[in-house]
């Protein structure tokens, strides 16, 4: 495993207000939440390494491996013969990767922004990523450049959330904190968000106008488990750290913030059950195949 995260001046500008946000607060509640964080999105991650069907001996790139879990199972995947780049525009979350990582996994870490990252070419079998690929400004550029790690027949499996109506873990909380917080300034259709690939005619069309063949969805309706283990109080805090009502309350008077986190707690304790809160979810499972 390399020594440490290489740091490469990267960025495009169009993407610099993601890798800014990444970069702080929400890499900063990604590291903060990792465990729960994990354990809530194992099923997403399940989902998505099924479908990506690596085998021993494959040289896989993470696009937004994050802290470093699914870059991990992969690597169980690959075994010794095989190798798993991680890459992230994220410093602080490619730091605990690095040291959650087993000393002998066959990973290595990145930082850098996948839309203009100077891949080397061919160097790929497969590229994975749970929930690492709505960020882009320019996703169909994004791909293009992904592609060019991909062997020929090379394949490519992520994960990314469906549309915010189809997500009541994310919307519900966040339609709890408008009571008491002003809205989020509104976002061009297909902007860089957590819900921005929901639409699955837009998946397909940016996968093939990025050269893509053989492009499948699969949607996935599942129950997530928000508290994972720490109930009602570990939900809360796991839908002001990653949802969109944690960007809504960012930066509101203190009074503000208190009374829409009770708003939150309201809305989740219907789907309390013990020291779990299962609330649905839907996320795709998208897999193409490079000519």
């Amino acid at each position: 495993m390399d020594a440490a995260v290489t740091d490469t001046s990267f960025g495009h500008f169009e993407n610099a207000e993601q890798i800014a946000f990444w970069n702080g607060p929400g890499g900063a509640r990604w590291v903060e939440r990792r465990e729960a964080l994990d354990a809530m999105l194992a099923p997403v991650q399940e989902a998505l390494l099924e479908r990506a069907a690596i085998r021993q001996g494959e040289r896989v790139l993470d696009i937004g491996c994050g802290c470093g879990a699914t870059l991990i199972a992969a690597a169980e995947k690959v075994g010794a013969g095989g190798s798993v780049l991680g890459l992230d525009v994220s410093a602080s979350m490619l730091t605990c990767a690095h040291e959650t990582a087993p000393a002998d996994a066959p990973v290595s870490f990145v930082q850098g922004d996948a839309m203009v990252h100077h891949f080397k070419a061919a160097s790929a079998d497969v590229v994975i990523s749970r929930l690492g690929v709505m960020y882009f400004a320019n996703p169909v550029r994004a791909v293009l450049n992904i592609r060019n790690a991909l062997r020929s027949e090379g394949r490519t499996a992520f994960a990314c959330w469906g549309e915010l109506r189809d997500n009541p873990w994310a919307l519900e909380p966040l339609q709890a904190a408008y009571e008491h917080v002003p809205k989020l300034p509104g976002l061009r259709p297909h902007a860089p968000d957590d819900f921005a690939f929901g639409a699955g005619e837009w998946i397909e069309k940016v996968m093939t106008d990025a050269g893509l063949r053989r492009v499948r969805l699969e949607r996935c309706d599942i129950n997530l488990d928000l508290a994972a283990g720490g109930g009602l109080d570990g939900a809360v805090q796991t839908a002001l750290a990653i949802g969109p009502a944690g960007r809504a309350v960012a930066g509101q008077p203190a009074e503000a913030v208190e009374a829409a986190t009770a708003a939150v707690k309201k809305v989740l304790g219907r789907y309390a059950r013990g020291q779990g809160v299962m609330v649905p979810a839907s996320f795709w499972v998208v897999t193409a195949v490079d000519p």
